[in-house]
C-alpha cells in the first residue's frame, strides 16, 4: 500500500472562498439538499456542490498516469466506485480502446446525465455492496468519494473494493493535516461523513482490508 498522488493539481486549481461558504447561506440547509445527489449537486447553484459539472477533458492526464503507473494492458477491466458522469473512465476508454470499463455511483442523475459513449457502463448503487462477483477488475478506483461514508458503510466499501479487485486499487478521500485544514474541510464540505486524519485513514486502511494504494485531499 503506497500514496501516490494523481489528481492534487486538478483540486488545487479551483479557488475556494472558505468563510463565504459558511457565512453567505444556511449552510445546514444547503447540506441537506446536496445530499440528495441530484441536479442541484451537480448542475445547480455552487452553495449546493459542483456548481455545473461538465466534460472539459481534464481528467485526461489522471487517466494517462493512472493508465502508466499501473502499466494497464489495451483491454484492461476497470471500475469507478463514485463515477458521477463517468468523464475518468470516458478518459480510459480514449488511451486504453479496447478497456472495459465500468461505473458505479449513487446519483441517479448523475448517470443519467453521464457522457453518452459510456453511460450503459454505469449503474446507480451503493459503494458498500458492489453487484460484481471477486476478482473482476484490473484497476479499481474511487475519487473522492468513500468519506460521504459514516464509519460502518466505510469499512463495508473499503472490504467490498478489494474483494472484486483483481489487480491495482487506488482511492482518494479529504483529510487534513492541521488545524487549518481542518477547518476548511468542516467549512467547506457539504456531504462528508467521515473526518480523519492521514494517519487515522492510513490507520483504518489495513482495518477494514483494504490494501491498495491511495492519497489524500487537503483543503489548503
Amino acid at each position: 500500500m503506497a500514496c501516490i498522488e494523481f489528481i492534487t493539481r486538478l483540486h488545487t486549481a479551483t479557488k475556494r472562498d472558505y468563510l463565504g461558504r459558511v457565512n453567505a447561506d444556511d449552510k445546514s440547509a444547503c447540506a441537506e439538499v446536496s445530499l440528495q445527489w441530484g441536479k442541484d449537486y451537480w448542475d445547480g447553484d455552487r452553495k449546493f456542490g459542483y456548481g455545473g459539472h461538465h466534460y472539459d477533458g481534464r481528467w485526461r492526464p489522471v487517466a494517462e498516469a493512472m493508465a502508466r503507473h499501473y502499466q494497464l494492458s489495451d483491454d484492461a477491466r476497470i471500475l469507478d466506485i463514485g463515477c458521477g458522469k463517468g468523464f475518468l473512465l470516458y478518459e480510459f476508454t480514449q488511451i486504453l480502446p479496447r478497456a472495459r470499463v465500468e461505473g458505479l455511483d449513487i446519483s441517479q442523475y448523475a448517470v443519467d446525465q453521464a457522457k453518452d459513449e459510456i453511460k450503459s457502463q454505469l449503474r446507480v448503487g451503493n459503494a458498500k455492496s458492489l453487484p460484481w462477483p471477486d476478482d473482476c477488475f484490473d484497476l479499481v478506483i474511487s475519487i473522492n468519494t468513500l468519506h460521504n461514508l459514516y464509519i460502518d458503510e466505510l469499512w463495508e466499501a473499503l472490504a467490498e473494493m478489494e474483494r472484486v479487485a483483481r489487480g491495482a486499487r487506488y482511492l482518494t478521500v479529504e483529510s487534513y493535516r492541521n488545524e487549518r485544514e481542518k477547518m476548511n474541510l468542516l467549512y467547506w464540505q457539504l456531504t462528508c461523513r467521515s473526518f480523519y486524519a492521514p494517519h487515522e485513514w492510513e490507520w483504518i486502511f489495513p482495518q477494514a482490508g483494504y490494501g491498495g494504494d491511495h492519497a489524500f485531499i487537503f483543503f489548503e
